[in-house]
């Protein structure tokens, strides 16, 4: 599993950073000529990960593709959204994928009605609560722009908070 995040991650990387090949191919060009545009960097690492996706077992190549088949089939809108989501992951610091990685792992891991149930009820509160979601999208914002020292003092503090 750790395996297939750190793939997906970099295929994600690779769509955010490396636009000349992520982009819709021009009329008539082909992967190669696509491939000759990238630098010597974006070649290798692409060699790298191409080296890493084909020792996986071939059940979890063919999810993979799966994967970036129904990526290709998105709206162009859809994909932006993906990429923009991608791009907020690499935002993150290591312990923050870590445990956003462990929730994910937790949340796939629950019973299909009570994922329902979590989803439900999220999308009730954000529905009764838009200015919520707004305060939400606000925080985020916050945070990133903190230095890793002062998410770690507002971690502490709000471990202090809940302790009283």
């Amino acid at each position: 599993m750790r395996h297939t995040l750190a793939i997906i991650g970099a295929v994600g990387a690779l769509l955010v950073g490396m636009p000349v090949w992520a982009q819709e191919p021009a009329q008539g060009q082909t992967a190669a000529e696509r491939f000759e545009k990238l630098s010597p960097e974006q070649k290798e690492a692409l060699r790298a990960k191409l080296r890493e996706f084909k020792a996986l077992p071939k059940e979890e190549q063919e999810r993979i593709r799966g994967n970036l088949q129904r990526l290709r089939n998105l709206p162009p809108e859809e994909r932006e959204r993906l990429r923009a989501n991608l791009r907020e992951f690499q935002r993150l610091s290591p312990e923050e994928r870590k445990l956003l990685r462990e929730r994910f792992k937790d949340f796939r891991n629950m019973d299909p009605e009570r994922k329902a149930e979590l989803r439900k009820r999220m999308r009730e509160y954000l529905r009764a609560h838009p200015e919520r979601r707004e305060q939400m999208m606000e925080n985020m914002r916050r945070w990133r722009q903190m230095s890793p020292e002062q998410r770690q003092e507002l971690r502490e503090r709000m471990r202090e908070r809940r302790r009283r």
